[in-house]
Parts: C-alpha cells; structure tokens; sequence
C-alpha cells in the first residue's frame, strides 16, 4: 500500500483493534495501553500511513498554543535563548502560549501525543541527524522551520531563512578589504543549513577569489576553550593566517586568547593621541560615509567605535589615525596583526577585548518572525508553503580595525 491508500481503517483491521482506537493511539490521547499504542504505531508505520493533516485539524479543536523545537545545543547558547524570547512575544501578541519541546520528549515516535497539544510547531534549525524532526514535519498540524530542512521528510508549511552564505561572504569581504591575504574560517560541524552553508561557501569563496582559506571544522556549540585550541593549532602549523573567522556562537574568545598566546595582536593598536578609528555599518551593499572629529568606545584616546553592517551596506565615519601592530615604546611591529570576527554576534563578541566583529543575525527578530509566520498560517492570513527571508546586519568593530 501507498501513503495515499492507507486509511485508518486498514490500520485497524491489521493490528485488530477499532478505528477510534487507532485514532486514539496515533493522535496519543484516549485511554489506551501502552502496548495497543506501540502496536498501532508500529503496524501504521509499516503500512505507511499518513494522516490527513487537513481533516486532522478540521476534527480538533485549538489547544491555544504552539510548540518550540530547538537543537539540543540551545541551552548554552545565548542565540537560542534570545530566539525564544522573540517567539514568545509574537506568539503572545496572538492570544497563544509557546511549548518548548524537550528533545527527548519528541523522539521516538512521540510526534502524535505532541501534536495532540499543539496547534503548530516551530522547528529551529533541523539538523538530519535530529532523529525527532521527521515526525515532527509529520505530526498532522501546521509546522514553520527557522531555516531549510535538509533531509528527506514531508515538507513543512513554512520556512523562514537567512542568506548565510552571504553573510560569510560578507565577513571574507571585510577581512580581505582590511589588509588579510590568508584568512581561515572554523567552520560548525553538523547537518543543519547553517553549517552546511558555511562550509560550503568558504571552500566557494576561496576558488572564486583565488585566496587560500584555511578550513577547520568545529563543533555546532564549540566552546571557547575549543576555539582556543583549534585557533592555537592553525597559528602554529600555518603561522600566515592573518584573519580568523569562527561561527559558532560565543567561541571567538577564544580565538582572541589564542592569538594572545600566539603573541599576534588582534586588529590594530592607535597610538595614544586625540585621535579615533574606524566604525560602520553595512546595509544590504550600498556605503556611505561621514568624518568627524575624534571617537573613542571605552573612554581612552584612541580606542574604535563599532560600526554596523546590515544585509550587506556599510556606512560609517573616521576620525583621526591608527597604527597596525602592536607598538612598543621603540615603535616597533613584532608580527602581523590578527583580524578577528565571528558568523554569530552576542554578548562575547561586544564585551570582548577588543570588540569583535561578527554578525548579527538578530535572534529575537527572526524567533518572532517564525512565530509570526505559523500564526499567520493558523490564521489563514498566509498559504501554505510560504518562505520569508530574515535580514543579518555584520557589526564592525576594533578587531578588525584597518591598518592605515
């Protein structure tokens, strides 16, 4: 039989039991024993039943709320946490109240009782190897991804994406305009869109503009000591890595302690005079510009004042000079310095010392507009299969200041 054949009915007659109760079993409601339900299951899975999402909404009524999947990472990761937040508002704004799905909660087969509480579902970040997506891509209520899904699963309802290759392509640019020649990127592992992505476009990048990019692989969630490490190792064997790009969230720290360690400086130094640095802000890739007299960003002569990119268009202003390298008292300029940015900004990146360069990829903005994409779905404001893009801004900041 085909998914389009099976009906609930053949489900009953093959594990001898009654069409409510297989309704019952696979929907995870009603009281029926443990061993029915894995039976059910089991003999639907085998038959290849699918249910009928549509006539599975008509039957129920609202729950007045919708469920929240994020990657197992999430709890660590000061990305997710804002992404909830935003979802969480929009959802609100909407009269509805927002599950978070603990991944072992939705695992194995566990699909059926979560949508029997839900009205739809927010997926962030699948991974293939997330062995709870596919049923919930087929959990029988409307179901909105925080980007693409790229394993073989029924299609969810709606997307929201960002162009991730264009914001590492974004940051190469930068680095390169800002004097690096040999720039290397720690890149996530994992399966989700972001990470394939990215590896994907810094091996891209690097044929097209005949630039030798230096990949390491990283975990998803890689900690700052594990971006230390990996930074230490790059240094040490390919000692002409002048720009260090890390994507995952919160890790470039550690690339900054690294270089330490390494003894390169990162970005320039000013010299203390009454001088400022270089700030701007890039919007989807027009520039403009302005001078001014002197800027500081931590109250001493000299310092850098971030600037902002936002989808690609850089606006800015300088004030006065900066002096590459380290600069001791003799004016001297031991090593090249180390440009430093990262694919995930947060508050590791603007607390840093220096700031680090990074993308802002706005988490609460782009949780509430996944939120607001499943309630305009609910509503029937928007069609099914609908994909909304989400804007990034790259925020320039002291680690990457130019030489002069």
């Amino acid at each position: 039989m085909t998914s389009r054949t099976v009906t609930l009915l053949d489900v009953a007659r093959v594990a001898g039991v009654s069409k409510s109760t297989v309704s019952d079993a696979l929907q995870g409601s009603g009281r029926v024993a443990e061993a029915t339900r894995e039976r059910v299951r089991a003999v639907a899975e085998e038959l290849g039943y699918r249910p009928n999402s549509a006539a599975r909404r008509l039957r129920r009524s609202s729950t007045g709320a919708i469920g929240l999947h994020l990657p197992q990472t999430a709890t660590r990761l000061d990305y997710y946490m804002n992404l909830a937040f935003g979802a969480v508002a929009r959802a609100q704004e909407e009269g509805l109240d927002v599950v978070l799905l603990a991944p072992a909660g939705v695992a194995g087969g566990a699909s059926g009782r979560v949508a029997s509480r839900v009205d739809g579902l927010l997926v962030i970040d699948p991974e293939v190897g997330d062995s709870a997506v596919p049923g919930l891509l087929d959990a029988g209520v409307p179901v909105v991804t925080g980007e693409r899904y790229l394993g073989p699963a029924a299609a969810p309802s709606g997307a929201v994406i960002c162009d991730n290759a264009a914001s590492l392509t974004a940051l190469l640019d930068h680095v390169t305009e800002r004097g690096a020649r040999h720039p290397a990127v720690l890149a996530p592992a994992g399966t989700s869109a972001w990470a394939t992505a990215l590896r994907a476009t810094a091996a891209s990048w690097g044929q097209e503009h005949g630039v030798a990019v230096a990949l390491r692989t990283v975990p998803f969630a890689a900690t700052p000591q594990e971006a230390e490490e990996t930074t230490l190792a790059l240094l040490r064997t390919d000692p002409a890595v002048d720009a260090v790009i890390c994507a995952p969230d919160g890790a470039a720290p550690g690339v900054l302690r690294a270089a330490a360690t390494a003894g390169r400086t990162v970005g320039t130094v000013s010299v203390r005079t009454a001088g400022g640095a270089t700030s701007g802000r890039t919007i989807g890739g027009a520039t403009s510009g302005r001078t001014a007299g002197s800027t500081t960003s931590d109250r001493t002569a000299g310092s850098t004042t971030p600037g902002r990119t936002i989808g690609g268009t850089t606006s800015g202003h300088t004030a006065g000079s900066t002096t590459p390298g380290r600069t001791g008292e003799a004016g001297t300029h031991p090593r090249t310095p180390l440009l430093v940015a990262s694919c995930v900004d947060g508050t590791a990146t603007r607390s840093a010392e220096p700031p680090v360069t990074a993308v802002d990829l706005r988490p609460a903005a782009y949780g509430r507009a996944c939120a607001e994409l499943l309630c305009d779905i609910l509503a029937g404001r928007t069609a099914p299969d609908t994909v909304r893009r989400h804007a990034w801004a790259l925020e320039t900041r002291a680690s990457t200041t130019p030489p002069c």
